[in-house]
């Protein structure tokens, strides 16, 4: 069996994270009505310490990132024609997913 992604997969990857990031929006929306007004950084920074939101935010950073690549690749892949511009442009994603989730990890390290 092929390792590529292909169209039911890429569906169903496509779904499972978008439900997981509007029950993680919900989530956050809840315990943002939750925290006193106003917020401070301490506010965030003692939420994001405990270690269930900051695996859940963790993970709906992943699931933004694999929601990204799978609705911009199929774009790609039904919209560019020409195979060299493609991989370019695939690259070029790869890069840039990769460059936001390094960036992601780093600032969720610099909280906890």
């Amino acid at each position: 069996m092929s390792r590529q992604l292909s169209g039911l997969k890429a569906w169903l990857w496509q779904r499972l994270t978008a439900v997981y990031m509007a029950l993680f929006t919900g989530y956050f929306l809840l315990t943002l009505a939750t925290l006193p007004a106003p917020l401070h950084y301490y506010h965030w920074h003692d939420w994001l310490s405990a270690t269930g939101p900051a695996v859940a935010l963790a993970l709906f950073y992943v699931a933004l990132l694999l929601h990204a690549w799978v609705g911009i690749r199929d774009v790609v892949l039904d919209y560019v024609h020409n195979a060299a511009l493609r991989a370019a442009l695939l690259g070029l994603l790869v890069i840039a997913l990769f460059a936001a989730g390094l960036w992601v990890v780093k600032i969720l390290l610099m909280v906890v």
